[in-house]
């Protein structure tokens, strides 16, 4: 965990002058977020932050959206790591442009991070772009970043009770992913039914939806939501919301 957002900070060790820093520091993050949306707002451009445990499977979901939408869509992919451009450089070999942010010891992206990354691109003829968050199942929930929309990634082979033991996560979560599931037939553990019972439990009634974006990809789920949530962007009502 990081410094930067006060994970470390328990409430037996916290005090009134941290406190205040982290009110200060949540204050300023909204604040250049709220700058960042009106930003994507302008230029008519869907913004998705990805988050998830680290190995979920977002950027190969992402592989597999770019194979799908990459000739009707135009794309592009902010990428949140601690180190190296590995998953950038994944993106980029699909044809989508994608912008490495190496966050050090940071465990999460925060707005100030995505505003400077928006300085070395341009989003004219954009239609959706993607953060995909540092993988986390903790600090990425409680940053906005500026999106429209926030999905978590939650893979068979982590256990269905995650919902669970991350409520904050996925009580932020405006849609939910199970990746992996073409390894269900593998794993005695996860229950598609008790991970979506857990997510109700939270008072959540966002859409679960079932996903493999593997060597047989079944992303048609996934496809549809997306489509979905463009064409409510499109509406006249909408774009000037």
């Amino acid at each position: 965990m990081c410094d930067t957002c006060g994970c470390g900070v328990t409430e037996q060790h916290s005090h009134p002058e941290t406190l205040d820093v982290m009110r200060n520091l949540m204050d300023a993050n909204d604040h250049q977020a709220a700058h960042n949306r009106e930003h994507f707002d302008n230029h008519g451009v869907l913004v998705i932050n990805l988050m998830s445990s680290p190995g979920a499977g977002k950027t190969r979901l992402l592989e597999a959206t770019a194979d799908a939408l990459g000739s009707t869509h135009r794309m592009m992919v902010i990428e949140g790591d601690l180190e190296t451009e590995n998953d950038a450089a994944r993106i980029r070999a699909k044809g989508i442009p994608a912008v490495q942010i190496t966050t050090g010891n940071a465990c999460h992206l925060d707005a100030d991070m995505i505003h400077h990354a928006l300085h070395q691109v341009s989003l004219d003829g954009i239609d959706l772009l993607f953060i995909e968050n540092v993988g986390n199942l903790v600090c990425p929930a409680s940053f906005d970043l500026g999106q429209h929309l926030s999905v978590v990634l939650l893979s068979v082979t982590e256990g269905d009770d995650k919902p669970s033991k991350y409520p904050v996560m996925f009580r932020a979560a405006d849609a939910v992913v199970l990746s992996k599931c073409d390894l269900l037939p593998f794993m005695d553990d996860f229950s598609n039914e008790r991970a979506r019972q857990a997510i109700a439990d939270l008072g959540s009634q966002v859409p679960v939806m079932t996903t493999s974006a593997g060597k047989a990809p079944d992303i048609d789920a996934w496809l549809d939501f997306l489509r979905e949530a463009l064409s409510v962007r499109d509406t006249p009502i909408a774009r000037h919301a």
